[in-house]
């Protein structure tokens, strides 16, 4: 029996942000200071040193940081080098590497959005079980479940670009290795793979947003029977952040892979990597300790 494996590719070759030389000393500068400025290690640390931060919301928000410091260094670092290079390239087994952890890893952000919104409507809908709802062990289990489902579907849509044959050309038309940029390119049939990232992504969003929304509608309904206005902002004060962070996160991911293939734009799908690649891992730490007095008494 022939190989399955006719791929005569051995690295890609990214077309990069933009074209234009112009260009690449500012953006190499507003990238590195935006890379570098990141606040999650320290948002990390500090969550790890103080025990009083040592609460449900502090633990998925610890999580949320690290995933966020893990998809951005799988990409960051290359694509700055890459900026400044004549010749961007990366061999074909680095580039799946890179596609698989940073599916784990953006997959493993989008769930633990949904469930930090859970977790914001039990501490506001039903406080007095919110110790026994939201017990470090389901937290756990939680968490681990999310990482989990990062894993399942980026080995999937890894799996499947694996079964590609890649024989020319070899020209991506964007930063990093990103799956739907590279299935244009394989030499073989990849409606299966655009299947499965459509169905998975759109599965996975849904799910996760349906999640939020019931979550943030419940969240509403108690916001709206409390008396008092003080109340109501403390209560409002409690999810402020998180919605924010939802917000920015699903504005700028979802539009990149819940579109059919006939919609597809290179260049939006561009604008939207730089902006959860690189400026929503840097708001985020931002957008909680501006909004959260616990964070900025311990900071």
């Amino acid at each position: 029996m022939a190989a399955r494996n006719n791929t005569d590719v051995k690295e890609f070759i990214f077309l990069g942000l933009t074209e234009n030389s112009n260009w690449q000393i500012p953006l190499f500068l507003l990238f590195s200071i935006i890379y570098l400025i990141m606040g999650n290690w320290g948002m990390i640390f500090l969550i790890w040193l103080n025990a009083h931060l040592c609460t449900p919301m502090y633990f998925f928000l610890g999580n949320l940081s690290f995933c966020d410091i893990c998809y951005s260094t799988v990409i960051a670092p290359k694509m700055l080098i890459n900026i400044l290079s004549e010749h961007k390239s990366c061999r074909l087994h680095s580039c799946v590497l890179q596609s698989f952890f940073f599916m784990v890893y953006v997959t493993t952000e989008v769930t633990l959005l949904s469930v930090m919104a859970y977790d914001c409507c039990v501490a506001i809908v039903n406080p007095l079980m919110y110790t026994v709802i939201t017990a470090f062990s389901i937290c756990t289990q939680m968490v681990l479940a999310c990482y989990l489902g990062g894993l399942i579907n980026s080995m999937v849509h890894t799996i499947g670009l694996l079964r590609l044959d890649f024989c020319g050309p070899n020209i991506v038309n964007h930063f990093f290795c990103d799956i739907p940029p590279l299935l244009k390119l394989a030499c073989s049939d990849a409606h299966i793979n655009e299947t499965l990232i459509f169905v998975f992504s759109g599965v996975i969003s849904i799910f996760t947003f349906s999640i939020v929304m019931v979550s943030y509608i419940h969240i509403i309904i108690s916001i709206l029977i409390i008396c008092s206005i003080e109340g109501r902002c403390r209560a409002f004060s409690t999810c402020a952040s998180h919605l924010a962070a939802v917000t920015l996160f699903y504005g700028s991911g979802t539009l990149s892979y819940i579109q059919p293939s006939s919609q597809y734009s290179m260049e939006q799908e561009k604008v939207s990597a730089v902006f959860y690649i690189l400026v929503i891992p840097m708001l985020n730490p931002l957008i909680y300790s501006l909004r959260n007095k616990d964070v900025n008494k311990r900071g």
